[in-house]
């Protein structure tokens, strides 16, 4: 593997210790600022938004200037937005500065993918895409956990104030190892968005938005149902995390192997385990030792869907993948918002920290739904590839995808 994905990686590893930490930290920074934890889980849907909404438009304004400029320029941006996290004032200015943290993180993601695919062969792509990610799952073993304690130790701000520092490490090397790839000839904002139409992008990124959603329901609570469901002490959540990150990373690993070999299937074991996974936590949770087991296989079966997601909607846009990479990062993170916010709703009614389990065990369950029809959809179109269309002419062909 080219050591420029190094570069990525270490990129991908500050952005997910800004993303999940919050996780761990949703106790501390809720009591400082006088909020509820409901309300505190804001800064996870608000970050989960700002992805979804920079994702696309970080991209296009990113069209202008080579691959590499603009993902140091986005590292500039998560580090701005980290730097504002860190000295808040009040709790609207801590939203703010997640906000603008997010909207480097879906195009960071999206256009690194697509760099990451072009520098090795065909079939290593999805390996050059978990090869990247895994400076985010990596995070969550290192630097999720490293920043809960420091959190719960010498203050929230302190935390954050040490992932703006990682970022800079992160636009060093980018600036170091990454190539100074020349942009593609002739690709048009119409023809980013022509990917679009086709309804197998649209049912991969319908997929990463319930599936990855499902992760996020249990984990966004994660503190609180830990400590006051399972009995953990508050610093046990450090140990806690490092679980839900060594599952991230062997879950990563496995999807990046599998998805270039046999990717829907890998796909209908993820999504199906998963969904069993996450309703039996409401019962594990109550456990410490099956609360931990379960928060492991959470993690690792999670991500096992992340890097055929990925390559799924490269291959289907592969005439224009830069914004389809990107804006199904904002997928993954719509899933994460969506399901915060379920997860609030059913706690702020009285169910329980147990409750958004359930939450995620139905949108995972959904996901199987959508592949299973974004299956059965790709038989019949290889089954008829020229079916004609009224007016005599050929409906156009799907592009084939490769598992």
């Amino acid at each position: 593997m080219p050591l420029a994905l190094l570069a990525l990686a270490i990129g991908a590893f500050g952005i997910g210790t800004t993303e999940f930490v919050i996780m761990g930290l949703l106790p501390e920074v809720a009591g400082d600022f006088d909020v509820s934890i409901p309300t505190a889980g804001f800064l996870v849907t608000g970050y989960a938004l700002g992805v979804v909404l920079g994702a696309p438009l970080m991209t296009v304004l990113g069209t202008k200037i080579s691959r590499k400029r603009m993902l140091m320029l986005l590292m500039g941006l998560f580090i701005a937005g980290n730097l504002l996290s860190a000295v808040a004032p009040v709790f609207g200015v801590m939203l703010a500065g997640r906000v603008v943290a997010s909207l480097a993180h879906g195009a960071f993601f999206g256009i690194g993918s697509v760099v990451a695919a072009e520098l090795v062969a065909p079939e290593k792509k999805a390996g050059a895409i978990a090869m990247m990610f895994t400076g985010l799952t990596v995070a969550n073993v290192v630097g999720v956990p490293l920043g809960t304690l420091v959190g719960q130790t010498l203050g929230w701000r302190m935390t954050f104030a040490i992932v703006a520092g990682l970022g800079v490490i992160g636009l060093v090397g980018i600036a170091k190892l990454v190539p100074d790839l020349p942009k593609p000839e002739g690709v048009r904002l119409r023809h980013e968005l022509a990917a679009f139409r086709n309804v197998q992008v649209l049912l991969a990124m319908a997929m990463t938005v319930l599936g990855f959603g499902g992760v996020f329901a249990a984990v966004t609570y994660l503190a609180p149902m830990m400590t006051d469901v399972a009995g953990y002490a508050d610093s046990s959540v450090t140990w806690l995390l490092v679980l839900f990150g060594l599952g991230m990373v062997a879950g990563n690993l496995i999807g990046g192997k599998f998805a270039d070999r046999a990717l829907m299937p890998l796909l209908y074991i993820s999504l199906g385990s998963l969904a069993v996974v996450l309703a039996f936590f409401t019962l594990t949770a109550h456990n410490k030792i099956a609360a931990a087991v379960t928060i492991t296989l959470i993690g690792a079966l999670g991500f096992a869907t992340v890097p055929p997601l990925q390559k799924r909607v490269l291959d289907q846009a592969s005439g224009a993948p830069t914004l389809a990479s990107a804006v199904n990062i904002g997928a993954f993170n719509l899933g994460n918002a969506l399901s915060a916010w379920l997860g609030g709703i059913v706690i702020a009614a009285g169910l329980g920290y147990t409750a958004p389990n359930w939450v995620g065990a139905t949108l995972a369950a959904s996901a199987l739904v959508l592949a299973v029809v974004s299956a059965a959809l790709e038989r019949r179109s290889a089954a008829a590839p020229s079916l004609v269309v009224t007016g005599g002419a050929p409906a156009e062909q799907a592009v084939p995808v490769h598992h």
